[in-house]
């Protein structure tokens, strides 16, 4: 039903994954596997409800439907074992923003926040970019894994300038699914010091078999109130361009805190259109959901089994979950500035620098599976053959 070979130019399109390259100082022919969006086109039944409400012609100041809370609080029931309820709601047009509001909501100029790195780079700069402290609390690679340090952990949250922490669930770039005893421990030690947990669960619908995701909104009453959750339908059913999120916040006061924090931004009104696409989505789009996600996780099975047979130098840290696979380049030599130009001159690809995630990983690159098959496999071709030209 759905054609997830089917490569789809996306060149001219405004998409920041191809059509930036010449600004980045990438080259057209590198072949783009970076930013996490999906090469594949969205559900037809999004498709089908956004041209229905183009039709009506009138885009003016939109507010959600009577519908909306409902249908998005069934899809976190069904799928993830928790009902949010109406009053935890707070719009934004994305994660990133809702964490930057978290920031000024809950912590002031000097204060310390708390993150994993390696971890999504955009938590850097929504610290830093409001004269925020970064603490860092980096993963343990022991063994080809990741784990979290957390006698490092606890001491850092123990720090009283220490007010908030980001915690990145599924976790990005590492592709690693904490479990119900990590994410509670976490939770614990947070309230512990009242430290405020802010839990990015954007990938959350992307776990592979083996390994359940457990949300901090499935937490106990004590810790729940200490936690702001933050969801989007971007990640899952390809909208990120669509702009909207949906952060859940059970205390009434930090939910108060929160909103004056977007308020002054200026953002009121949500995009018209995500509205109805997230809500479409969330309604309509799991038989699409379904399908992309046992092609994604074939893509993963198939860079997996590539690398072993043909790239062995390489080593592929286990995808417990999101479409972003994160690989070690450590036994080829390469890393820093040299491993990234390598990738990007002589394997002609583009690929997100392990560098920016922090956390001394300059000998990985992250790769975005959520492409075609054909796409990956010329993207691991050349990898093979750049590598293979330097020995």
């Amino acid at each position: 039903m759905y054609d997830f070979d089917k490569i789809i130019d996306r060149k001219g399109t405004g998409a920041i994954k191809f059509d930036l390259a010449k600004k980045r100082g990438h080259s057209e022919d590198e072949l783009s596997l970076w930013v996490a969006d999906m090469d594949f086109l969205s559900a037809d039944e999004i498709i089908e409800d956004l041209k229905k409400r183009a039709a009506h012609g009138i885009f003016g100041y939109t507010v959600p439907d009577e519908e909306y809370k409902h249908v998005v609080a069934s899809w976190f029931e069904k799928h993830h074992g928790y009902r949010p309820k109406e009053d935890w709601f707070v719009l934004t047009p994305g994660v990133v923003f809702g964490l930057s509001a978290a920031v000024r909501a809950f912590t002031k100029a000097g204060d310390s926040v708390l993150i994993q790195p390696p971890v999504y780079y955009p938590f850097f700069n929504v610290i830093k970019d409001n004269d925020r402290v970064v603490v860092e609390n980096r993963l343990k690679y022991e063994g080809g894994k990741y784990s979290i340090d957390f006698e490092d952990l606890e001491r850092k949250l123990a720090s009283k300038e220490t007010k908030m922490m980001i915690f990145c669930t599924p976790h990005n770039p590492v592709g690693k699914i904490w479990t119900k005893e990590e994410v509670t421990k976490v939770a614990t030690l947070c309230a512990k010091y009242g430290v405020i947990l802010a839990a990015d669960e954007i990938h959350c619908d992307f776990a592979w078999e083996g390994h359940e995701f457990y949300s901090a909104a499935r937490l106990p009453e004590d810790l729940l109130k200490n936690t702001v959750i933050c969801t989007a339908p971007s990640k899952t059913f390809n909208l990120a361009g669509l702009q909207i999120s949906n952060i859940f916040i059970p205390d009434a006061k930090k939910k108060a805190a929160f909103e004056r924090a977007i308020y002054i931004t200026g953002y009121d009104e949500p995009n018209a259109f995500g509205l109805v696409a997230c809500k479409s989505a969330y309604s309509r789009g799991e038989n699409w959901l379904s399908s992309a996600k046992k092609y994604i996780r074939e893509n993963i099975d198939y860079l997996n089994e590539y690398v072993k047979k043909n790239i062995p130098e390489l080593y592929v840290v286990p995808t417990e979950g999101t479409y972003l696979v994160w690989i070690d380049f450590k036994e080829t030599g390469l890393s820093g500035k040299e491993l990234d130009d390598f990738i990007k001159d002589k394997a002609k690809l583009w690929l997100d620098e392990g560098s920016i995630f922090g956390g001394d990983a300059g000998s990985f690159q992250r790769i975005n599976v959520a492409c075609s098959r054909e796409y990956l496999k010329e993207a691991l071709k050349r990898l093979e053959l750049a590598l293979k030209a330097r020995s």
